[in-house]
């Protein structure tokens, strides 16, 4: 054999026993736990709705978003198109720097490429909005003949017994949308239901009919008159004896429009029941993605996302007639007049019709809708992302046709608050499909005005958790596009939790970020296993509220327990486990260690847990434990007081935002809303907290903790200019490592950031130097920007000097409450053993 090719055949054998080796090694591999849980998964990182709101777009901004977002944690931003406000409906703000950019036209296409390319860059991906808006599937391309349909009818009573020949009209609707929700309208100004010139103009015959004029009536004595009235509605009939009514029935479009879009973006929903219309709806959305991004598309363009089903029931579509008669066996002709309010054969007769028409459209809802825009996108390469609930159809029958269903949750009044979660949660597990994922915190503007912060998300969060959510997609994380003097900037108006780059607590949130996660990468592993008997709480103390979620990994069980109420205290826990070491997992800290003190009678394992205020935990059990019983010991740290930190506490604000130019000396700790100098009442932003102390010698050897006592909102903790890490739940403190310590001159720092609220409060104490518009809206939470100022569009020192925020929404009055800030403490220094 020639050289060459021996060693080409050695190459060969080393490649092939290479793959041989990689198959043998893969084929033994199994999912760590502990590995995914130090190392989250891509598909553990959280995602966000990512609002670009009306023409207030910039490259700029958009860079500084998603460095912000990479840095933060977060893998996944959805792209929105939204109206300047969102009130919810969509509402105008005038005078915008940048008003030639209109979502899809070709000056919004080319920051959307942009952004892909800034994605690309830092490795985030982009699912994209499926139109401008966020409910539902439509726009300016849609004619009135591919938009969602409605039946429609005149009428006229004639006396029978002889020949007539009479005009019969069309049918007449009211000309403004037949919709859910109001849109502004820029003609006349005013939130309203759009006046749709389509309405008055577009409208198709169905079918004339003759009936008893009054009472329930017999099938058999409908008379179909449609071949004899003429295309401009003249009417020739013999007409029997008595009286008659004559409905002449068509359809119409319901002048549905897409929400909340810019006005100019603004238009008709496409009818999800016409195969054709679903096709070109579908056809030019993905035209249009691979004209402008589509190098992306499958690689930083990962999917497209249908957001809510925000629509009233429709009651047409083009070829209703031959559908319905394909599902049900019958015509559906004689009971058009069911939508006129008659009874048709019988009360039953019309009820069972009602029954079948309903389930004819969730047929074509599956059939037509979802299982073509499902088609067209794989075949493009992209993820189908849907909140597929909400509409006229049937969870089971839709989520398998959908390849990343998500559901909902919100933050009413600081609490888990499910749309649909349960029967949504159960129909995606009927697929078989591991990853969960959630639009998640969407607050209610009475519960979300930037006065949220992550202690208080934390126990929302942690019930998704044990509903089965393993990946939040928070709602939301507005693109801000100015500079960054203009704070918090923009908003997505009322609505949604403020999780923005522009937060005070945005930085230090990162720490929450790492723990949600954690929590996603082990609520990931195996498979969902719950039931009664799973885990049993034998004894809680009153105010506790306990929830869990069990996951199944081979010869693993993970148990996630929540205290989901503001309460601490122990319980006791019995787990259908024996025969395993129980470990406590932390996903605030990533501890990971043996629950020395449990009980196993060889059929359950029982645990004393203890729970501070909102606390949250992973009990894994995965390594055998030979012997019979439990251990002594205890599984949580008693703390003793070693000395409570008083004295002078140095505080330097930040007087960028109103605080004062010099450092203050506190000669005890307080909230900063109860001081009588305004610039630290109404302080919003980062104060820094310093302080001096010795530790006896004899304490130097110990475990020291540091208690915070009360804060608010969130804390940066450094020893000796080390850094110990960001607090941001409770417990309130940190472990002080041992080599850092010392007897004399130890300096405490702390970086305490509160909630924007109080410094837009602050600023109504002044003069106003923007002009509002009215909400509009039955929560009655405050007002939007009406337009941009001279001094913002020119770039000048605001009018009004005592004021330092701007947004676009205006929550509050000078008589506001304000919100308690600051380090509260006490703060104490303790013995950990």
């Amino acid at each position: 054999m020639k050289k060459g090719n021996l060693r080409f055949a050695v190459c060969g054998m080393v490649m092939l026993l290479n793959i041989l080796f990689n198959l043998v090694a893969r084929s033994q591999t199994r999912p760590d736990p502990e590995y995914f849980f130090r190392n989250p998964p891509e598909s553990a990182k959280p995602g966000i709705l990512w609002m670009w709101m009306g023409s207030n777009v910039s490259k700029a901004g958009i860079t500084k978003d998603l460095e912000a977002l990479k840095k933060e944690g977060f893998s996944l931003a959805m792209l929105a198109s939204l109206a300047d406000i969102n009130t919810p409906w969509n509402g105008t703000i005038a005078g915008s720097p940048t008003p030639e950019i209109v979502a899809w036209t070709e000056p919004w296409w080319k920051l959307v490429e942009f952004a892909m390319s800034e994605a690309k860059r830092l490795n985030i991906k982009i699912a994209l909005y499926n139109c401008p808006g966020y409910t539902s599937s439509g726009g300016p391309w849609i004619k009135p003949e591919q938009s969602m349909q409605e039946v429609c009818w005149s009428t006229r009573q004639i006396e029978g017994n002889g020949r007539l020949s009479i005009r019969l009209d069309k049918p007449v609707v009211d000309p403004h949308a037949n919709m859910r929700f109001p849109s502004y309208d820029p003609v006349t100004g005013k939130l309203e239901n759009l006046l749709i010139e389509a309405r008055k103009s577009y409208y198709k015959d169905i079918s004339v009919l003759a009936m008893p004029a009054t009472g329930t009536v017999a099938k058999d004595s409908i008379i179909d008159l449609s071949a004899k009235m003429d295309t401009d509605g003249n009417l020739d009939w013999h007409a029997p004896p008595g009286k008659w009514m004559i409905y002449r029935f068509g359809h119409t479009t319901t002048g549905a429009v897409i929400q909340p879009a810019q006005p100019r973006a603004t238009g008709l929903e496409c009818d999800k029941m016409d195969p054709e219309a679903v096709s070109f709806q579908t056809d030019h959305m993905l035209s249009e993605i691979k004209k402008h991004v589509g190098k992306y598309v499958g690689n930083t363009l990962t999917g497209i996302f249908y957001d809510s089903y925000e629509i009233d029931p429709v009651t047409w579509t083009p070829k209703m007639r031959e559908v319905f008669s394909k599902y049900t066996g019958y015509d559906i002709v004689p009971y058009l007049a069911t939508f006129a309010g008659r009874t048709i054969g019988s009360r039953e007769d019309s009820i069972k019709f009602r029954y079948d028409f309903e389930r004819v459209t969730e047929a074509l809802f599956r059939d037509v809708y979802f299982k073509t825009v499902a088609a067209k996108l794989k075949a493009a390469g992209l993820d189908y992302f849907s909140e597929a609930y909400g509409g006229p159809w049937r969870l089971d029958e839709i989520t398998p046709q959908v390849s990343d269903p998500m559901c909902e949750f919100w933050t009413d009044d600081g609490k888990f608050t499910s749309y649909m979660t349960e029967s949504v949660i159960a129909a995606i597990r009927k697929t078989g499909k591991n990853v969960i994922m959630a639009e998640a915190f969407t607050g209610q503007p009475v519960s979300s005005k930037w006065d949220e912060y992550p202690a208080w998300l934390k126990p929302v969060g942690d019930k998704a958790f044990c509903e089965g959510i393993n990946r939040f997609v928070i709602h939301r994380f507005t693109h801000q596009p100015w500079d960054s003097k203009y704070l918090p900037g923009a908003s997505m108006g009322q609505w949604g939790t403020h999780f923005d780059r522009t937060q005070t607590w945005w930085k230090a949130a990162k720490a929450t970020v790492t723990y949600w996660q954690r929590c996603s990468a082990l609520l990931q592993m195996g498979i969902p296993v719950k039931s009664d008997s799973d885990l049993v709480v034998l004894e809680e103390p009153e105010g506790l509220k306990i929830d869990y979620a069990h996951r199944k990994a081979e010869n693993t069980d993970i148990f996630f327990i929540a205290n989901t109420a503001h309460t601490s205290g122990y319980a006791y826990c019995r787990f259908q486990v024996s025969g395993r070491q129980p470990e406590l997992w932390n996903p605030v800290t990533g501890e990971i260690r043996d629950l020395p003190n449990f009980e196993d009678n060889g059929t359950h394992t029982q645990i004393a847990l203890n729970f501070e205020d909102a606390e949250s935990y992973f009990v894994v059990f995965r390594k055998k434990y030979e012997r019979s019983g439990g251990l002594a010991g205890s599984n949580f740290k008693v703390l003793k007081p070693l000395q409570a930190l008083t004295g002078n506490w140095q505080v330097r604000f930040d007087p960028a935002w109103g605080g004062p130019k010099e450092p203050i000396v506190f000669e005890g700790l307080q909230d900063w809303t109860k001081s009588a100098d305004k610039k630290i009442k109404y302080f919003s932003g980062t104060a820094v907290y310093n302080i001096s102390f010795d530790v006896p010698e004899s304490e130097i050897s110990h475990e020291l903790y540091v208690d915070l006592g009360e804060v608010k909102h969130i804390a940066h903790v450094y020893l000796n200019k080390k850094d110990l890490g960001v607090v941001w739940t409770a417990p309130w403190g940190v472990t002080i490592p041992k080599a850092l310590i010392k007897t004399k001159g130890n300096v405490l720092t702390v970086e305490v950031t509160n909630v924007w609220a109080n410094r837009l409060i602050g600023d109504e104490q002044d003069p106003d130097d923007c002009e509002w518009s009215p909400n509009g809206y039955f929560y009655n939470s405050g007002k939007f920007l009406k337009a941009f100022p001279d001094w913002f569009l020119n770039n000048q020192p605001r009018p009004s000097k005592g004021r330092y925020g701007f947004t676009t929404w205006n929550y509050f009055s000078k008589d506001a409450p304000l919100i308690p800030s600051g380090l509260i403490g006490p703060v104490r220094l303790m013995n950990g053993g």
